[in-house]
C-alpha cells in the first residue's frame, strides 16, 4: 500500500487512495501506524475515495480508530494531495465528508499548492447540535465543574463538536490532565474537542488543543474556526482573526451571513510504500 505523510501546521496524517472505495478495515490500520513509537506516526489517516455528489469524498480515521466527521487541517491537505496528483484538476471543487460537502479554493505556484482556503460552512450554537445535555439555543459561558473547580465553557458545532474555555495564558493550561476529562464530561455524550483560546487583541487569538479521538496535538483547523467564532460571539474579538498555534497561524474570517472560511498551509512531508 503506497501511502504519503502530511501536515497542516504540525496536524499530521497517513493518506491513502482507495479508488475502489474497497472496505478496507481503517480503524485497525489507524491504530497500528498513528503511533509515535511503534508506527509511522499521525494524528489521524485520511482516505481519498470516490464521491457521487461531489468531485471527491473524504474519511477522516482518528489515531484511535474512531471516524471523524470533519478535519480542519486534513481538508487543507486533501486538497492539495487531491489536486497535486489529478485526482481533481480544478483550482476550486467539492469535498464530501460526514459533515457536508465542503469547498476548497486553491493558490497554486508552479503547479504545487501553497495556501488553501476553505469554506467551512456555519456554525450550530444550539446545544441539541453539539451535542450537550441541556437545552440552550447557544452554549456562552456556561458553568462546567470538573475536581471540583468551575470552568466557564462556550460550545459549538463546526462540523464537529468544540468546547471553548478563554484563559490568560495557553501555555499554562493543564492540557492533557483538563483536556481528557472536559472532553468525556458527562454534559457531552459523544464527547468534545477542548480549545484553550488566549485573546491577545480584537483580531489576534492564540489556541491549545485536546482532539477528541486523537489528544493533544499541534494544531487543529476545526478548533480555531470554533475559536475565533466563539471568541467574536463572546464579544472578544471581531469578524476577522489570525490563530496562532505552535507551528503558525491560520487566518479565519467568520463572514455577517455566518459563514466561516479557513486560510492556511499543507505541506507533504514523504511519500513511500507500506510493507
Amino acid at each position: 500500500m503506497k501511502y504519503t505523510k502530511m501536515h497542516g501546521l504540525g496536524n499530521d496524517f497517513i493518506f491513502f487512495t482507495d479508488p475502489n472505495g474497497a472496505d478496507t478495515d481503517y480503524t485497525e490500520l489507524a491504530k497500528r501506524l498513528c503511533h509515535r513509537q511503534t508506527g509511522i506516526g499521525g494524528d489521524g489517516i485520511i482516505v481519498v475515495v470516490p464521491s457521487n455528489v461531489a468531485d471527491t469524498r473524504m474519511r477522516i480515521i482518528n489515531a484511535d480508530g474512531s471516524e471523524a466527521e470533519m478535519c480542519g487541517n486534513g481538508i487543507r491537505c486533501f486538497a492539495k494531495y487531491v489536486y497535486e496528483r489529478g485526482i481533481v484538476t480544478k483550482e476550486k471543487f467539492t469535498i464530501e465528508t460526514l459533515a457536508g460537502i465542503m469547498e476548497p479554493t486553491l493558490t497554486v505556484e508552479d503547479g504545487k499548492v501553497t495556501l488553501v482556503t476553505v469554506n467551512m460552512g456555519k456554525p450550530s450554537f444550539n446545544a441539541a447540535d453539539i451535542p450537550m445535555d441541556i437545552r440552550a439555543d447557544k452554549v456562552l459561558n456556561y458553568d462546567v465543574e470538573v475536581d471540583g473547580v468551575t470552568y466557564k465553557v462556550s460550545s459549538v458545532l463546526m462540523g464537529v463538536p468544540h468546547t471553548e474555555v478563554f484563559v490568560d495564558d495557553v501555555t499554562k493550561v493543564p492540557l492533557t490532565t483538563l483536556g481528557p476529562k472536559l472532553e468525556r464530561h458527562p454534559l457531552f455524550p459523544r464527547g468534545t474537542n477542548v480549545n484553550f483560546v488566549e485573546v491577545v487583541d480584537d483580531s489576534h487569538i492564540k489556541v491549545r488543543t485536546w482532539e477528541r479521538g486523537a489528544g493533544a496535538t499541534l494544531a487543529c483547523g476545526t478548533g480555531c474556526c470554533a475559536s475565533a467564532v466563539m471568541a467574536h460571539e463572546n464579544g472578544l474579538t471581531g469578524r476577522e482573526v489570525d490563530v496562532a498555534v505552535y507551528l503558525g497561524t491560520l487566518h479565519i474570517s467568520y463572514s455577517e451571513d455566518g459563514t466561516v472560511f479557513m486560510t492556511g498551509p499543507a505541506a507533504e512531508v514523504f511519500e513511500t510504500e507500506l510493507a
